[in-house]
């Protein structure tokens, strides 16, 4: 028996590659700061409670589901990926601070400049946790609210109170897609074309569109 056979019988997994299980446990636990919509910056030690409750809660649900995912992963991969989660992350603390302030600004404006309107956001990540992901990220980030998936078109509906300018609320939207289609390893790369949902298959520079399919924003 080769030393690599003897390796992989005595840990289970192949050389180069570790469990998956913990991994998606952790995935798990942060996903669950989201969901919680916790603040981490006025409520650090709040934050850091959810996160160890996540992990409590995420490393034996992720352990008795193990069955129905692949055991090992490439580490290889996870070099590439951590890098993306810590960006995505760091991105929507970012996007969550500026949008309280902006949000908080509007509603103490004497003239409360608000401009609400749905917008249709075709999206390049296909996977389910992927779009569950971008979607919630939305919906935490005051301002903004998704409304609806149509899963044909690959779209989501978003709300938005100020939405005045298209090109504002998807630009951070685009951005969150870059570092997921790398998270989730999606077929498409980060900065690659937006589809066209009205030609399955195709590309259209378009980032967004009306829902009511009126006239684009330059």
């Amino acid at each position: 028996m080769s030393e690599n056979e003897t390796t992989q019988l005595d840990t289970g997994t192949e050389p180069g590659k570790t469990r998956k299980w913990p991994t998606i446990g952790l995935v798990l636990a942060i996903l669950w700061l989201f969901v919680r919509g916790v603040h981490f910056i006025d409520e650090p030690w709040l934050a850091a409670g959810e996160f160890i409750l996540g992990l409590v809660v995420g490393l034996p649900i992720a352990f008795l589901f193990r069955r129905f995912f692949a055991r090992t992963y490439g580490v290889s991969r996870t070099v590439r990926v951590v890098p993306a989660a810590a960006a995505y992350v760091g991105l929507f603390v970012w996007e969550l601070i500026t949008a309280n302030y902006d949000v908080a600004r509007r509603v103490l404006s004497p003239s409360m400049p608000i401009h609400p309107d749905v917008i249709e956001v075709p999206l390049r990540v296909e996977t389910d946790v992927a779009v569950t992901t971008i979607a919630n990220s939305i919906t935490l980030t005051p301002g903004t609210l998704t409304m609806d998936y149509d899963e044909e078109r690959n779209a989501l509906y978003v709300h938005a109170i100020a939405a005045r300018d298209h090109e504002s609320i998807v630009k951070p939207i685009r951005r969150w897609e870059d570092y997921a289609l790398v998270i989730f390893d999606e077929r498409r790369s980060p900065g690659s074309p937006v589809p066209d949902p009205e030609t399955p298959g195709g590309e259209s520079p378009v980032a967004s569109k009306q829902r009511s399919g009126g006239e684009q924003d330059d």
